[in-house]
This record gives structure tokens, C-alpha cells and sequence, in this order.
């Protein structure tokens, strides 16, 4: 096995390398900035990095060149990825239509759908969210009740989408709803392409444990998109929906290694701050075994995610690994948290200051670690996958 990037591969690093440290000291918000901001600094700061990753040539680097991508690798992606997080780079705007609708698009969509939706996605014009859960339909997501029926030549949609990330500065939504009442659940499901500003979309603000609200409920009442904006088949939204979730389980995590590496750097140096028993917390046998232990985690995540690639390089899609790989990764990150809980205490909520102990980025792991096994399928959804698919055990009773 050889884990080493090629003499063309770390040249692209070097031109990443130059590339964040040409623009990211003129921009607002860039480098290692403290938390919290201000909701509306974000947003102008992830449309500016859209903006500016799409001028410079750093946008869709694995995705073919005729739709606007660099036409590169996963490799690359990933080697992209790794920079930005190490100098904890601005978020963009639209991660999830980078991340998953684009890579679904171009697996599942049509010519036309393509070349109308790839480029303004990349060049950051136009901003995309995800209308999967529902308030009755989480983790089973098939039993979800939105419908949408064909009206002349639209689709009209009703329903409520919930945990919507991002929706209230989303210009589409990719939303799954029910085109066929009388199927059995996993069928008679459309993956619709839906725009976001008209009148029958009402959005509503959900506020996390982070205090930020970042999630939305959206309503749709008789909203309408064109019946071409159907991704693969009517009716058989349901595989496609499952292609988004590879990639949301997958490949959009591979890149993260770096960041949690960053936390894991923040949580070292509180460690050599904070006091403990036998001076500080960084030489309690306790703590010491347990950051070891997360430390190997994170190597070992690395080493997952670049399994991943190989697949998605191979077959230009994923499988059961990605369920593996956020079982991982989620699990993985939640006990980061804890660590840095038990270790900074009290004095962990970035409101006391300890910022420049790396307590707010800290603070900020421990709380939406939580959600991170639970968005894109819950730990128990992916057990049963991987328990069913790789290790072929017989179905759960599921009544």
C-alpha cells in the first residue's frame, strides 16, 4: 500500500499552499479567527470564498471541465480540503451543493440538468440546501409525506421539511416527496429540483445547542418547479436520494482530517494549561492514555477517508464504506468532545475567554458532535447498514 502523494500531486499542494496565503490574510474572517461570529459576517464571508475559490480555479477540482470543474481528481479534492482546514479557511455557502448535489448530478442527472445547474452551483450564484427529514420522517426518512403531484406542465408541492441546513440563504432545494401515494414506501419517491424564492416556500429559523440556528423548517404550500426538474426517473427518487447520502457519508469527511486535527492541537495546549492533580492536565496518566487514544482515532480516519477515494476513483460512487466512514467519524468526534469536556470543565464555553486555549472551537466540537450522529443517518441507521450489507447478517425485525 503506498500512502504517498505523487511529485504532480504535492505541486498541486504547493500551488494550494500559495494560493491561501496570497488571500486569506485580505480577507475578513480568514485564518484563525475566534468564535463566535456574527450570522450575517458568516454568510459574507462564505459568499466571498465562493466566489474567490471559483476565480482562482480551486472550484469542482475532481468534476469534468465541460460543466466548469478543474477536471483533476479526488486526490486533489482531498489535498484541497486538507490546506484549507489546517489554516481554518472560511466555509462557503454551498456545501451541500458542492458536496452532494453535484457529485449526485453528475452520476444521476440528465445532459441538460448538468449543464443548467453544475456551473452557477460552482461559481457560487446559486445556493443549495436539502429537503430529506421530515418532522415524522428522520431516520426513516421513506416514510416521509411530502407530496408533489403533476400539474400540467409543473410539479406542485406540499409539505414540511425539518433540520433544513442552510435553507435561509438557499436559492434551491433538493427535495424528496411523494409521486405516488398508493407504491409501498421505498417507491413512489421523486428527487425534485425546487427554487427557493417564490411564494409558496415559508422558512423558519431553528436554533441549536450551539446557540446558532443554522437548521430551518420549510413549508411548502402549492410550491411549484418544472416537470423536467426531476433527477433520474419519476418514482424512483429513492436510489437517488441514497446516492446523495454516500457522498454525505463519504467523501465530504475525508478532508476534515486536518480540522480535527486542529482540535486535537487546541485540546493539547489547554491540556498544558489547565491544573490537575499532579500540575497540569497534560500529565495526568488518565487523560494522557485517553488523548493517545484519540490522537490514533483521528490517524486511523485519515487512513479510512483515503479508502474512500480509492473507491470513488475506481467506480465514480460509493458503497457501504461510506456508512463505515461516518460511523467512524461521528463516533470518533463525539469523543473528542467529551475529552475536551472532561479536561477543560466549567471553563470550557468559549465565553470564558479561554479562546486563545482553543475553548470555543472546543466548545463548539463538543456540542455538534452530537448532531453528527444523527444527521446523515443516525449511528444505529448505519450498524444496520454495515451489519446487512458487509457483513451480510440477516435484516432486524422492523415492524
Amino acid at each position: 500500500m503506498d500512502l504517498s502523494f505523487s511529485p504532480e500531486q504535492e505541486a498541486f499542494r504547493t500551488r494550494v499552499q500559495e494560493f491561501l496565503a496570497e488571500v486569506l490574510p485580505k480577507s475578513p474572517g480568514a485564518g484563525r479567527r475566534g468564535l463566535p461570529r456574527d450570522p450575517a459576517e458568516q454568510a459574507e464571508i462564505g459568499r466571498w470564498w465562493e466566489k474567490t475559490i471559483w476565480e482562482h480555479g480551486f472550484a469542482g477540482i475532481s468534476w469534468p471541465q465541460e460543466y466548469g470543474g478543474q477536471g483533476l481528481t479526488w486526490v486533489e479534492q482531498v489535498i484541497f480540503s486538507e490546506e484549507c482546514a489546517r489554516l481554518n479557511a472560511p466555509q462557503g455557502l454551498n456545501g451541500l451543493g458542492k458536496g452532494l448535489l453535484g457529485p449526485t448530478l453528475l452520476v444521476e442527472g440528465s445532459e441538460a440538468q448538468k449543464q443548467r445547474f453544475i456551473r452557477p452551483l460552482l461559481m457560487g450564484e446559486e445556493i443549495w440546501c436539502q429537503g430529506y427529514s421530515e418532522p415524522n420522517a428522520g431516520s426513516d426518512l421513506a416514510s416521509l409525506r411530502s407530496r408533489a403531484e403533476l400539474v400540467g406542465d409543473e410539479w406542485v408541492i406540499n409539505g414540511q421539511k425539518i433540520w433544513t441546513s442552510g435553507a435561509h440563504h438557499a436559492d434551491w432545494c433538493f427535495v424528496l416527496a411523494r409521486t405516488d401515494p398508493d407504491a409501498p414506501k421505498h417507491r413512489g419517491i421523486s428527487f425534485l429540483l425546487v427554487p427557493m424564492h417564490q411564494p409558496g416556500i415559508k422558512v423558519e429559523p431553528l436554533v441549536q445547542l450551539t446557540g446558532q440556528a443554522g437548521f430551518n423548517s420549510v413549508t411548502f404550500d402549492d410550491a411549484r418547479t418544472p416537470k423536467e426538474n426531476v433527477v433520474g426517473s419519476v418514482n424512483d427518487g429513492w436510489r437517488v436520494a441514497n446516492t446523495v447520502l454516500s457522498f454525505e457519508r463519504g467523501p465530504t469527511i475525508v478532508g476534515r482530517y486536518a480540522g480535527y486535527m486542529r482540535e486535537m492541537e487546541a485540546l493539547m495546549d489547554a491540556a498544558e494549561a489547565m491544573p490537575g492533580p499532579y500540575g497540569t492536565a497534560s500529565r495526568d496518566s488518565h487523560f494522557r492514555q485517553r488523548m493517545m487514544e484519540v490522537w490514533t482515532e483521528i490517524q486511523i480516519l485519515r487512513l479510512h477517508g483515503y479508502n474512500v477515494i480509492t473507491q470513488l476513483q475506481q467506480k465514480n460512487r460509493m458503497g457501504p464504506e461510506a456508512s463505515m466512514l461516518k460511523l467512524y467519524y461521528s463516533e470518533m468526534h463525539k469523543r473528542l468532545g467529551d475529552l475536551a469536556m472532561d479536561i477543560l470543565g466549567p471553563d470550557m464555553p468559549f465565553s470564558q475567554g479561554l479562546e486563545s486555549l482553543g475553548g470555543g472551537v472546543l466548545h463548539r466540537a463538543f456540542l455538534g458532535a452530537r448532531a453528527e450522529t444523527i444527521f446523515a443517518g443516525t449511528s444505529q441507521i448505519q450498524r444496520n447498514v454495515i451489519a446487512e450489507r458487509v457483513l451480510g447478517l440477516p435484516r432486524d425485525e422492523r415492524h
